[in-house]
């Protein structure tokens, strides 16, 4: 499998993060060019891949997680408790031919991410 995927988890409840928007940017000549906003299903994944592999590329690609409106339609979650809120991922895709997976964990105070599989 190639191509983009991500998936967002509530590490503060422990579940998966649904409603979340996601827009998924490429790098164009110096300039962020979005490519598609999506949002994140009951699972905390998109439908689909961000990119699928017939289409994936090389290059330099943005993930902006908006999770500021997920925290703030979460019962129990105060706008003080929330100290991050829309967490930017900047990664490479170096060979189109690989599957890159991007996740998302989160709570309302600290965001991790790592290259999944």
């Amino acid at each position: 499998m190639a191509g983009i995927t991500t998936h967002v988890l509530d590490t503060d409840r422990g579940r998966p993060a649904a409603g979340v928007r996601i827009d998924f940017s490429v790098l164009d000549n110096g300039q962020w060019r979005l490519i598609k906003s999506v949002v994140t299903n009951a699972d905390g994944r998109t439908d689909g891949p961000l990119l699928p592999a017939d289409k994936a590329e090389t290059g330099q690609y943005q993930l902006e997680f908006h999770v500021d409106q997920y925290f703030q339609s979460r019962p129990g979650t105060s706008e003080a408790d929330i100290f991050i809120d829309n967490p930017v991922v900047r990664f490479a895709v170096f060979d189109a031919k690989q599957h890159y997976h991007v996740p998302m964990l989160c709570a309302p105070s600290s965001f991790t991410t790592y290259r999944g599989s």
